[in-house]
C-alpha cells in the first residue's frame, strides 16, 4: 500500500459545521484516527447550498486543520450527503438464472441488482445507493450470499437511495473548488451507522435518528441490512431559533446558552438552578431560571421525536426496533434528549459515538463526529480497488459504488 492509499479523509458539510477526519490504514487491517478539523459552516442550509463561496472557504479551513494534525496533504475526499431531497424507496429485482447447470455467478446478482434499479426517477435525480438487502433462489429467501447456489430464478431485495442531482453536484463542485476531488459520495444515516451502531443492533432490529444543524436522518436496520431512510426537517438549529425568540437573545447567545445549561426534559433540571442570558441592542444581561430554558426546549424536541415516530410507522418497522434507537449527531448532545426520546418511543435509548477506533480516539470520540468517522470506516470496508477510476460524475460514482457493494457482499 503506498503512502497516498495509507491515508482516507471523511468530509461531512452541515448546516452548522464542517469537520473532516484523516484515518490511517494500518497494516493489521484496523484504521487509526491522525487528523480532524472542524470548521464553522457557512453557506449550506438543510444540506444543500445556499452560497458556493461561502461554504468553499468553510470547507478549506476544515480541511486545512485536518492536513496539519495529520501531516499530510489532501487531495481526495469521501463526502457525506443529507438534505430533504434525499429518499429512499425499496425495490425487488427478478431474473431467471442463465447456463446449463443453473449455477448462480456473480454475473446474475449483477444482472438481479441491475432489475431491481431499473426504476423510472423523476427527472433531476439519481441513484446514489443500491443496498442489496437479501436474495431469494427458487421461493428459498432470506439468502445472503447465492453465488455458487444452483436454482432456475433469482430475485433480490434492494433498497435504492435517490438525491436531487443539482443538489449532490453542487456540494461536489464545492469540495471540488476546495482543491479537493470527491472518491465517493455516501448518505449520512449509511455514515453515521458506521461508526455507531453494532452488528448486534442492525441484526436485531435498530432505528438511528442523526440529529443535525437543519434535519435529523432516519435509517432502520433489519437483519444485518438497510431496510428504510428517512429525514425530518427538525435540527438542533430549531431549538437554537426558538431560545433566541423565546429569551429575547442573539442567536449566537442562544447558542451558546443551549450548549451550556440546555436540557431537553424539564423534570431533570432543578428548580432553583439559574443561568444569565444575554440581551439585545446592549441592555445588561438577565439572570432567569434554567427551568425557564428548559421549558423552551422540551416542545421542539417533543414535536421533533413525533415526526420521527410517524416515520418509522409509516415505514411500519414500529415493531421491529428490538434493540431501540440509537441518537446521534451535534443535536443529540443536548441533556435530556435520550430520556425524552425514551418516553416517547417507549423503547430503551441510547446516544452513539464513534468507538473502537485507535489514534487521536478521545478527539473524535463525540456525536458531532460519528458522521466524518463513519465515513473512513465505510470507506475503509468498502475499499475500492481502483481509486484512479472513480471520478465525480453521477456513473462514475455509482460504477465505484457497486464496485464496493460486491466487495462487500462476497
Amino acid at each position: 500500500m503506498n503512502r497516498k492509499e495509507r491515508y482516507i479523509v471523511g468530509l461531512d458539510v452541515g448546516t452548522s459545521g464542517v469537520s473532516a477526519v484523516v484515518g490511517e490504514c494500518l497494516d493489521d487491517g484496523r484504521i487509526d484516527i491522525v487528523g480532524l478539523g472542524v470548521a464553522e459552516s457557512r453557506g449550506i442550509k438543510r444540506g444543500v447550498v445556499v452560497n458556493l463561496e461561502a461554504a468553499v472557504d468553510s470547507i478549506k479551513k476544515a480541511i486545512g486543520e485536518a492536513e496539519l494534525m495529520a501531516g499530510i496533504e489532501i487531495d481526495s475526499v469521501h463526502l457525506s450527503l443529507s438534505g430533504p431531497h434525499i429518499k429512499g424507496f425499496n425495490s425487488r429485482g427478478v431474473i431467471a438464472v442463465a447456463g446449463k447447470n443453473r449455477e448462480i455467478t456473480r454475473d446474475d446478482v449483477r444482472r438481479a441488482i441491475d432489475a431491481a434499479k431499473a426504476v423510472a426517477l423523476p427527472t433531476g435525480r439519481e441513484i446514489l445507493h443500491v443496498l442489496p438487502q437479501d436474495f431469494v433462489v427458487d421461493e428459498h429467501d432470506g439468502i445472503g450470499a447465492p453465488v455458487g447456489m444452483t436454482g432456475a430464478r433469482l430475485e433480490v431485495n434492494v433498497h435504492v437511495v435517490t438525491g436531487a442531482t443539482s443538489s449532490t453536484q453542487n456540494i461536489i463542485s464545492c469540495v471540488n473548488r476546495a482543491g479537493v476531488a470527491v472518491l465517493d459520495t455516501v448518505i449520512e444515516q449509511l455514515a453515521a451507522a458506521e461508526a455507531v451502531l453494532t452488528q448486534d443492533e442492525k441484526e436485531l432490529g435498530v432505528a438511528l435518528v442523526d440529529i443535525g444543524g437543519g434535519t435529523a436522518d432516519l435509517a432502520i436496520f433489519e437483519r444485518g441490512c438497510l431496510w428504510h431512510t428517512g429525514v425530518i426537517a427538525v435540527g438542533g438549529d430549531h431549538f437554537t431559533n426558538d431560545i433566541a425568540v423565546g429569551l429575547r437573545t442573539p442567536i449566537p447567545e442562544a447558542e451558546k446558552v443551549k450548549r451550556k445549561s440546555g436540557c431537553a426534559l424539564s423534570s431533570m433540571v432543578d428548580e432553583d438552578a439559574t443561568i444569565e442570558v444575554a440581551s439585545v441592542g446592549g441592555r445588561k444581561p438577565r439572570l432567569l431560571a434554567r427551568r425557564i430554558l428548559s421549558e423552551i426546549l422540551q416542545p421542539r424536541a417533543e414535536e421533533m421525536f413525533h415526526l420521527v415516530w410517524d416515520e418509522i410507522q409509516r415505514g411500519g418497522f414500529e415493531k421491529a426496533l428490538n434493540s431501540g434507537i440509537v441518537l446521534t449527531g451535534g443535536g443529540s448532545i443536548l441533556d435530556g434528549m435520550p430520556e425524552m426520546a425514551e418516553q416517547i418511543f417507549d423503547l430503551p435509548v441510547r446516544r452513539g459515538a464513534p468507538g473502537d477506533i485507535g489514534g487521536l480516539a478521545d478527539h473524535v470520540n463525540s456525536p458531532a463526529l460519528a458522521t466524518p468517522v463513519g465515513l473512513v470506516l465505510y470507506a475503509h470496508r468498502n475499499r475500492v480497488s481502483d481509486v484512479s477510476g472513480v471520478g465525480v460524475g453521477a456513473l462514475a460514482r455509482l460504477t465505484g459504488r457497486l464496485r464496493g457493494i460486491f466487495k462487500e457482499f462476497f
